[in-house]
């Protein structure tokens, strides 16, 4: 069976709604001689004349009433389909985000993004799982998260879409009446320190090590730990010293003693990360402005 040509519903329910062919055709910016062959399909189609002539004008076929509105509810509907999505009904909507990131993202920036998502829509709730693996983004293909933030990994599908979110640096954090507090901080008196190392993979050195090398110095790992918190935590309870991406600590690193790194180390780009499934989602969309807008705040 033939797929019937579906632009012929819209011609009949302006053909219906007009009952004249001429004016038909200009609301559809055909010439009358392109609606007279349009409405000569519809009556092979339909097997109905659908409009019929009395005296100067037409009338519908009892046939036409009966479609008439039926005709007009599917262009309606057909129409709200194709519409690009409407902003939601923020302070009505009820729906559950899922995002993934460490817990330094959700310490840091997750009660200015809270206090956004409540105040515009409360029956939305935000799930935070936590990020293990800056490789893997099947749960963004799957749907399973929403919203992953991080570095970008090389390993990341080609699909994800990707926004920016703040760039970041490494920073040295001890705590108050630390020893490297006084006088002048060499890259010699950092790598002399006992450090907390963080790492989430395994691993048991990093960047901090491979640009010491560089300049022929090594530092001590005394402990490994898992996230920034925990880092900071140890620190401000001892003599070791932490090294922690900045921004992403601000908050946590209330009462401490933060400095600079004496040697050189590479930036790091924190981006939002989403599949593109969700990229025209217009709830979607207003998330990732909130998270946006909450890291901006963080500045």
């Amino acid at each position: 069976m033939a797929m019937p040509d579906l632009n012929l519903l819209v011609t009949l329910d302006v053909l219906l709604a007009e009952g004249n062919v001429a004016r038909a055709a200009q609301r559809l910016h055909l010439s009358p001689s392109a609606m007279s062959r349009a409405l000569a399909r519809l009556r092979e189609t339909t097997g109905d004349p659908l409009l019929v002539r009395a005296g100067r004008g037409l009338v519908p076929t009892p046939r036409a009433l009966e479609l008439r509105e039926q005709v007009s509810r599917l262009v309606q509907d057909t129409e709200a389909v194709l519409r690009p999505a409407e902003t939601p009904d923020l302070k009505h909507l009820v729906r559950t985000f899922t995002l993934r990131t460490s817990d330094g993202f959700v310490e840091n920036f997750g009660p200015g993004l809270l206090a956004r998502v409540g105040a515009a829509a409360p029956g939305v709730r935000l799930r935070f799982v936590q990020k293990l693996d800056n490789r893997d983004s099947t749960l963004l293909r799957d749907g399973t998260v929403d919203l992953e933030t991080g570095v970008v990994g090389n390993a990341v599908g080609p699909e994800v879409r990707v926004q920016t979110l703040f760039r970041d640096r490494f920073v040295g954090v001890v705590r108050a009446g630390h020893p490297l507090c006084e006088g002048e901080l060499t890259a010699a008196r950092y790598a002399a320190g006992r450090h907390i190392y963080v790492s989430r993979r395994g691993r048991e050195t990093g960047v901090m090590d491979e640009a010491l090398a560089v300049l022929g110095l090594e530092r001590e790992i005394f402990t490994i730990v898992g996230g920034f918190s925990a880092a900071l935590a140890l620190a401000r309870a001892s003599d070791l010293v932490a090294t922690v991406p900045e921004r992403h600590t601000g908050d946590l690193r209330a009462g401490m003693r933060t400095f600079a790194l004496p040697f050189p180390t590479p930036d790091l780009t924190v981006s939002l990360l989403w599949h593109p499934r969700m990229h025209a989602d217009p709830a979607h969309r207003w998330l990732r402005g909130l998270v946006a807008e909450a890291c901006d705040a963080g500045r």
